[in-house]
C-alpha cells in the first residue's frame, strides 16, 4: 500500500500544479479589484454583481446552455443508434467501426473545424449539393446551425464511445432470457438494454454537455463572431478587454455551474443503480 501511495505522489504533484493552483489564482482574482498606492487590491464582490445584474451577460451565458443542451440531445439521438449497432457487431467489425469513429479524432480539433468552414461557405461542397434542390441560396456558414453542427461533430464521437463500452459489457443471456419469458424486442430493448446503458448515456451526457458550454472558437470559427458564448465572452476579457478580474469571475461562475452539473449525474447515476451516495 505504501508503495502505490508514492506512486501517486507525482500525480497529486501535477494536479495541485496544473489544477488547484489556477482555479486557485482564478479565486482569488474574481473577488480582487484594482485599488490605490496605499492598498494595490481590495476585495470585491462587484464582479459578480456585474454579471448577474446585466441582461446581456445573462443572456449569453442562457444561449450558451441552450446550445449545450441541444448538442447533447442531438448528440445523445444520433450516437445511441450507432453505439447499439456496433456493440452489436461482430468483434472485429467493432475494431473497425471504433477505428472509424476515433479516427478524426486524431486530427486537432481545430484543424477540423476549420474544413467546414470550407464545406459551408458560398460555393462549398453543402451549398452545391443544397442547390440540386433548389435551396442554393440557402445561408449556412456563420449562422447558429452551423455552431450547431461544428458542436455536434466534435462531440459525438464521446457519446458513442461511452454508450458503446457500456452495451458491451452488458451481459447477453439477459436478452435471450428476456426472448425466453416472450418479451419482444422492443419490450427487451425497453426493459432490459436501456437501462442498463444508462451509466454510459451519463458518462455521454456529461463528456458533450461540459466542453459544449464553455467552447470558444468554434462559435468564433463557424459562428463568425456574431453567435458569442459564454467561452467567447471570457476570452475576450482576458485578452482582447484586459479585464482579468471580470474574466476571473466569469470562469468561476461557469466552475460552479458544471460542479452542478457533475453533481446531479453523479446522484442520477446512484439513483440508476439503486445505491445511496457514501
Amino acid at each position: 500500500m505504501k508503495k502505490f501511495s508514492q506512486l501517486a505522489v507525482p500525480y497529486i504533484i501535477w494536479a495541485v500544479l496544473m489544477l488547484v493552483v489556477p482555479m486557485g489564482l482564478i479565486a482569488v482574482y474574481s473577488f480582487m479589484e484594482q485599488g490605490n498606492s496605499i492598498i494595490p487590491f481590495s476585495f470585491t464582490l462587484e464582479h459578480y454583481i456585474k454579471f448577474f445584474t446585466d441582461r446581456d451577460f445573462l443572456l449569453i451565458l442562457w444561449r450558451s446552455l441552450v446550445i449545450a443542451v441541444k448538442t447533447t440531445i442531438i448528440c445523445l439521438f444520433l450516437g445511441y443508434p450507432v453505439a447499439y449497432f456496433i456493440a452489436r457487431s461482430k468483434e472485429k467489425t467493432q475494431n473497425i467501426l471504433i477505428l472509424c469513429i476515433t479516427l478524426p479524432m486524431w486530427i486537432n480539433m481545430l484543424v477540423r473545424t476549420y474544413a467546414w468552414i470550407g464545406m459551408l461557405s458560398d460555393g462549398g461542397i453543402l451549398q452545391k449539393i443544397f442547390g440540386m434542390f433548389g435551396l442554393g441560396n440557402t445561408e449556412l456558414l456563420y449562422t447558429e446551425g452551423a455552431v450547431l453542427l461544428g458542436m455536434v461533430y466534435n462531440c459525438l464521437p464521446f457519446m458513442i464511445l461511452q454508450i458503446q463500452t457500456s452495451l458491451s459489457k452488458m451481459d447477453n443471456s439477459l436478452l435471450e432470457a428476456s426472448a425466453d419469458l416472450g418479451a419482444s424486442p422492443i419490450q427487451t430493448f425497453r426493459r432490459v438494454t436501456l437501462p442498463l446503458s444508462v451509466p454510459g448515456i451519463i458518462n455521454g451526457i456529461t463528456l458533450v454537455f461540459l466542453p459544449s458550454v464553455s467552447a470558444f472558437f468554434i462559435p468564433k470559427l463557424l459562428g463568425g463572431g456574431q453567435y458569442f458564448l459564454i467561452g467567447n465572452m471570457i476570452e475576450n476579457q482576458f485578452i482582447t478587454v484586459g479585464e482579468w478580474n471580470f474574466g476571473s469571475a466569469i470562469s468561476m461562475i461557469m466552475a460552479v455551474v458544471m460542479m452542478l452539473l457533475m453533481m446531479a449525474v453523479r446522484k442520477a447515476e446512484i439513483h440508476n443503480q439503486g445505491g445511496k451516495e457514501e
